[in-house]
């Protein structure tokens, strides 16, 4: 499976010329949560942030399996 290095590919976002700059952001999916709170005292954030963490991992891994598996 190949990588994607972003930071090479999408270099102006991640090193921004100093100033006012005018940036093309492509589309991108992302996990979120929405709440409220400090993230220090709410035990909803710490269970926020795991939730995150186990969906990212398992999609994470369930697309490298269908990659696998669709490349044979």
């Amino acid at each position: 499976m190949e990588k994607i290095d972003l930071k090479r590919s999408l270099g102006p976002l991640y090193r921004p010329a100093p100033g006012i700059v005018e940036l093309d952001v492509p589309a991108s999916g992302f996990l979120m949560v929405d709440g409220r709170g400090d993230p220090d005292t709410a035990p909803a954030w710490r269970e926020a942030v795991e939730a995150l963490y186990a969906v990212a991992y398992a999609v994470k891994f369930a697309l490298k399996r269908r990659r696998r598996w669709t490349t044979w």
